[in-house]
């Protein structure tokens, strides 16, 4: 058998009435800040929970506009987790801010009882990486960052839906940043981005900021960027959008389904799952041991398992000059050696999940 890890022929088999859709939008010629558009960001932000949403061209530049509407600037310090995708510090990169790293914890998230050894008087924002669908402990983080007065930017790019005692992802800090990149939970045929906030200053600033500082066609009010979420996109997003709950109610089904089975193998560790989180499973991630074997072993019976990520971002090629070395994020260094993603999104059958489960146990039953 064969287990595909993108989903994405799937998703979008039967979308007759997408392209219905996109043909009349075609013929309509509102392709920039188009209404499509409006209508998205305005079912995103009722979907999460905000009063406004701003679409941007990617979860990077979500990010970077959010720093960039609080004023982060060069010599500035941001916080931010020791393991995440390069896009979470390339955006604080582009800022010429300072990245600063905490190490994580058992929910491959930012460990928050290490916050405060890590504030200076040069921290000027901090970054919770809701790492694979998982939320940061955000009472406990905003609890310091009030203390100390510093704001908070979501990245929420791997975790729509996510929450923490019923409040989602994003609506914690002063802005949530998502990703509609094609392998998120919901996404669209391209890149694509969206920014969540409550503050009336910062969404209008960061309007602002994603087209250029155009107030309208003729006055530049600050200088900005081309940061626009094409209405193409949107299109498409307010296609799949109502889908939400669904694809995150069949992923947390899969997860928990594949949870029930692993743990009968001594060599597999489950992460925490705490009982007032809503983990949304963007990735379905185990701690196993030889986890190398165990790879080669799945793709060698037809599993496209993956590693996210085998190297931790802290001591990448690019961010050397911040003279790390290995072991000193070291939970997330042994993360990095003993993670395994199997896929688990909404399309996959029982049937491949029960292959899955056969072909990890056969894997340790044969080494044993």
């Amino acid at each position: 058998m064969q287990v595909r890890y993108s989903y994405l022929k799937q998703q979008f088999a039967n979308c007759d009435d997408l392209w219905d859709e996109l043909k009349k939008f075609v013929s309509t010629g509102d392709f920039t800040l188009g209404k499509h558009l409006k209508r998205f960001e305005k079912n995103f932000a009722n979907l999460i929970g905000t009063k406004y949403a701003i679409g941007v061209n990617s979860g990077t530049d979500a990010i970077k506009l959010s720093l960039k509407a609080l004023g982060i600037k060069q010599g500035d310090e941001v916080i931010t987790a020791a393991n995440t995708f390069v896009a979470t510090v390339g955006a604080i990169n582009e800022l010429g801010a300072k990245i600063v790293f905490i190490d994580c914890d058992d929910s491959f998230c930012m460990n928050v009882n290490h916050l405060e050894n890590y504030i200076t008087n040069k921290t000027k924002a901090i970054v919770p990486v809701h790492f694979t669908g998982y939320m940061t402990n955000m009472p406990k983080l905003l609890e310091i960052s009030n203390r100390f007065k510093i704001p908070v930017i979501e990245d929420a790019c791997q975790s729509i839906l996510g929450a923490i005692d019923d409040k989602n992802a994003g609506t914690w800090g002063e802005t949530g940043a998502f990703s509609l990149h094609p392998l998120k939970n919901i996404n669209v045929w391209s890149d694509g981005g969206m920014i969540v906030t409550s503050n009336r200053n910062l969404y209008n600033k960061i309007s602002l900021l994603r087209n250029h500082g155009l107030s309208n066609r003729n006055n530049v009010e600050i200088l900005g960027y081309n940061s626009r979420l094409d209405t193409i996109q949107a299109v498409v997003g307010n296609w799949l959008l109502p889908t939400t709950h669904e694809i995150t109610k069949k992923r947390i089904v899969n997860a928990t389904y594949y949870d029930n089975a692993f743990r009968g193998i001594s060599e597999i560790k489950i992460p925490t799952r705490p009982s007032d989180y809503k983990i949304v499973y963007h990735l379905y991630m185990v701690l196993a041991e030889r986890r190398d074997e165990l790879l080669r072993h799945c793709i060698a019976n037809g599993i496209e398992a993956k590693i996210h990520y085998p190297v931790p971002i802290y001591l990448q090629p690019a961010l050397l000059h911040l003279g790390h070395k290995q072991g000193d994020y070291p939970v997330a260094d042994e993360q990095a050696k003993s993670t395994i993603t199997f896929p688990c999104d909404q399309h996959i059958t029982k049937d491949e999940m029960n292959y899955v489960i056969e072909i990890v146990k056969s894997f340790y039953a044969q080494k044993s």
